[in-house]
Protein backbone atom coordinates (compact mmCIF):
# COMPACT_ATOMS: atom_id res chain seq x y z
CA UNK A 1 0.00 0.00 0.00
CA UNK A 2 1.10 3.50 -0.72
CA UNK A 3 1.05 6.53 1.54
CA UNK A 4 -2.02 7.94 -0.24
CA UNK A 5 -3.95 4.70 0.41
CA UNK A 6 -3.36 5.02 4.14
CA UNK A 7 -4.48 8.65 4.00
CA UNK A 8 -7.74 7.73 2.21
CA UNK A 9 -8.46 4.86 4.63
CA UNK A 10 -7.75 7.07 7.65
CA UNK A 11 -10.00 9.83 6.33
CA UNK A 12 -12.86 7.38 5.70
CA UNK A 13 -12.51 5.91 9.20
CA UNK A 14 -12.54 9.39 10.74
CA UNK A 15 -15.68 10.36 8.79
CA UNK A 16 -17.40 7.13 9.85
CA UNK A 17 -16.53 7.78 13.51
CA UNK A 18 -17.82 11.37 13.37
CA UNK A 19 -21.05 10.26 11.69
CA UNK A 20 -21.60 7.59 14.32
CA UNK A 21 -21.04 10.08 17.16
CA UNK A 22 -23.50 12.56 15.65
CA UNK A 23 -26.16 9.89 15.25
CA UNK A 24 -25.69 8.67 18.84
CA UNK A 25 -26.39 12.13 20.32
CA UNK A 26 -29.18 12.95 17.89
CA UNK A 27 -31.68 10.47 19.32
CA UNK A 28 -31.76 12.01 22.79
CA UNK A 29 -34.62 14.38 23.49
CA UNK A 30 -34.16 16.48 26.59
CA UNK A 31 -37.63 17.68 27.44
CA UNK A 32 -36.88 19.07 30.87
CA UNK A 33 -34.34 20.65 33.18
CA UNK A 34 -32.96 19.69 36.57
CA UNK A 35 -31.88 22.45 38.94
CA UNK A 36 -29.25 21.54 41.50
CA UNK A 37 -28.21 23.86 44.33
CA UNK A 38 -25.12 23.03 46.41
CA UNK A 39 -25.21 19.39 45.21
CA UNK A 40 -28.88 18.98 46.17
CA UNK A 41 -31.64 18.58 43.64
CA UNK A 42 -33.86 21.67 43.82
CA UNK A 43 -36.37 20.37 41.28
CA UNK A 44 -37.13 19.14 37.77
CA UNK A 45 -39.26 21.12 35.35
CA UNK A 46 -40.70 20.50 31.89
CA UNK A 47 -39.61 22.74 29.03
CA UNK A 48 -43.14 22.53 27.60
CA UNK A 49 -44.57 24.91 30.21
CA UNK A 50 -43.49 28.58 30.34
CA UNK A 51 -42.66 29.56 33.91
CA UNK A 52 -40.40 31.62 36.14
CA UNK A 53 -38.56 29.65 38.82
CA UNK A 54 -37.03 31.47 41.81
CA UNK A 55 -34.04 29.46 43.03
CA UNK A 56 -33.73 30.33 46.68
CA UNK A 57 -32.70 33.94 47.27
CA UNK A 58 -29.89 33.89 44.73
CA UNK A 59 -31.03 33.11 41.18
CA UNK A 60 -34.08 33.14 38.91
CA UNK A 61 -34.51 30.75 35.98
CA UNK A 62 -37.07 31.31 33.24
CA UNK A 63 -38.50 28.75 30.84
CA UNK A 64 -39.98 30.29 27.71
CA UNK A 65 -40.70 28.76 24.29
CA UNK A 66 -38.98 25.47 25.18
CA UNK A 67 -35.74 27.16 26.29
CA UNK A 68 -34.40 27.74 29.81
CA UNK A 69 -32.14 30.62 30.78
CA UNK A 70 -30.99 32.46 33.87
CA UNK A 71 -32.59 35.90 34.23
CA UNK A 72 -31.33 37.04 37.65
CA UNK A 73 -28.39 36.21 39.90
CA UNK A 74 -26.74 37.71 42.97
CA UNK A 75 -23.24 36.59 41.94
CA UNK A 76 -20.73 39.38 41.27
CA UNK A 77 -19.83 38.50 37.66
CA UNK A 78 -23.29 37.48 36.26
CA UNK A 79 -21.66 35.01 33.86
CA UNK A 80 -24.59 32.62 34.29
CA UNK A 81 -26.99 35.24 32.94
CA UNK A 82 -24.86 35.63 29.80
CA UNK A 83 -24.63 31.88 29.10
CA UNK A 84 -26.53 30.45 26.15
CA UNK A 85 -30.04 29.17 26.87
CA UNK A 86 -30.59 25.42 26.98
CA UNK A 87 -33.35 23.40 25.40
CA UNK A 88 -34.31 20.01 24.03
CA UNK A 89 -30.87 19.51 22.43
CA UNK A 90 -29.16 19.44 25.85
CA UNK A 91 -26.76 21.70 27.69
CA UNK A 92 -26.14 23.28 31.07
CA UNK A 93 -26.06 26.68 32.77
CA UNK A 94 -23.73 26.95 35.75
CA UNK A 95 -23.45 29.66 38.41
CA UNK A 96 -20.31 28.82 40.38
CA UNK A 97 -20.51 31.48 43.13
CA UNK A 98 -24.08 30.45 44.05
CA UNK A 99 -23.47 26.73 43.32
CA UNK A 100 -26.46 26.50 40.98
CA UNK A 101 -26.53 24.09 38.03
CA UNK A 102 -29.32 23.94 35.47
CA UNK A 103 -28.98 20.96 33.15
CA UNK A 104 -31.11 19.38 30.45
CA UNK A 105 -32.58 16.01 31.36
CA UNK A 106 -34.96 13.64 29.59
CA UNK A 107 -38.45 14.45 30.78
CA UNK A 108 -40.20 11.96 33.03
CA UNK A 109 -43.90 11.22 32.79
CA UNK A 110 -44.81 13.95 35.29
CA UNK A 111 -45.16 17.67 34.78
CA UNK A 112 -43.94 20.45 37.04
CA UNK A 113 -41.44 20.43 39.86
CA UNK A 114 -40.34 17.12 41.27
CA UNK A 115 -37.84 16.52 44.02
CA UNK A 116 -36.19 13.14 43.58
CA UNK A 117 -33.71 13.06 46.45
CA UNK A 118 -31.45 15.14 48.60
CA UNK A 119 -27.75 14.41 48.71
CA UNK A 120 -25.92 15.27 51.90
Amino acid sequence: MKKKDYLVIGTLLLLALLSWLLLQNRGKDYGGIRITVDSRIFGEYSLAEDQIIPIGDTNVCEIRDGRAFMTEATCPDHLCIHQKSIGSAGGAIICLPNRVIIESVPVSGQEGPQIDAFVS
